[in-house]
């Protein structure tokens, strides 16, 4: 099984962000535009502040009965959310993200924001890898 550094390279480390000052509204605009469940938050001087999630929403905003063009990011956001290394297994990525029913990670190296990999990247690298393997078995059988 790989790690998030495989992933990494294949997607890119891009990520979509807000900051703490930007309004829920903003932000479920920004995903919906750029179609992920979660946005990297971003302090001014642009170092990791936090995470804000689909899930934020649901129990933070919503179920409270708070208002997205009034509340601001920072109200909601995770602030100290679970993340890994590039280092961290693919398999140790799923344990966390069952464990702690979450969907996202970010990503660090040496205290850097290196990325952001959610569990769709693991399900898709683990279908490709497996796909490849099964690929490379039939060239194997057939002798091609």
């Amino acid at each position: 099984m790989g790690t998030v550094r495989s992933i990494l390279q294949a997607k890119g480390n891009k990520v979509f962000a807000v900051h703490p000052n930007d309004t829920v509204f903003s932000a479920l605009e920004e995903m919906v535009e750029k179609n992920v469940g979660a946005l990297l938050v971003l302090n001014e001087q642009d170092h990791f502040a936090g995470i804000f999630t689909e899930r934020d929403y649901a129990r933070k905003v919503i179920l409270k009965g708070k208002a997205s063009k009034e509340t601001r990011i920072k109200e909601v956001m995770t602030e100290h959310p679970v993340s890994v290394t590039p280092d961290t297994t693919l398999e140790q990525c799923m344990s966390l993200m069952t464990t702690k029913y979450i969907r996202h990670l970010p990503v660090f190296e040496a205290n850097n924001l290196v990325g952001l990999i959610s569990i769709g990247d693991i399900v898709k690298y683990i279908i490709d890898e497996q796909k490849f393997i099964i690929e490379n078995l039939e060239h194997y059988i057939s002798g091609t």
